[in-house]
């Protein structure tokens, strides 16, 4: 039986899909009583974007990431159908 090889590519792709379809049931369902324990989460990051300004050109760096439980969620079964395909 041949093996075939998995790309990473697809497994990135897998990972952040099930980072966005989760997030976004954490924030459908923040005003459902027994399903709002789903949104609970963090944020962490640049709340505060970095500036360089070199004259020439104006660069501005910032990123902030909110994991809640349900993006959590949707990378673990994002992950199971990938192994699974």
């Amino acid at each position: 039986m041949a093996t075939r090889e998995k790309n990473i590519w697809i497994l990135i792709l897998f990972i952040l899909s099930g980072l966005v379809i989760g997030g976004l049931l954490g924030e459908l369902t923040k005003d459902v009583s027994y399903l709002n324990w789903l949104s609970y989460g963090q944020s962490f990051g640049l709340s505060n974007p970095v500036v360089l300004n070199l004259n020439i050109i104006e660069i501005t760096f910032g990123l902030m990431v909110h994991i809640n439980i349900a993006s959590i969620i949707g990378v673990l079964i994002a992950i199971f159908v990938y192994r699974k395909i």
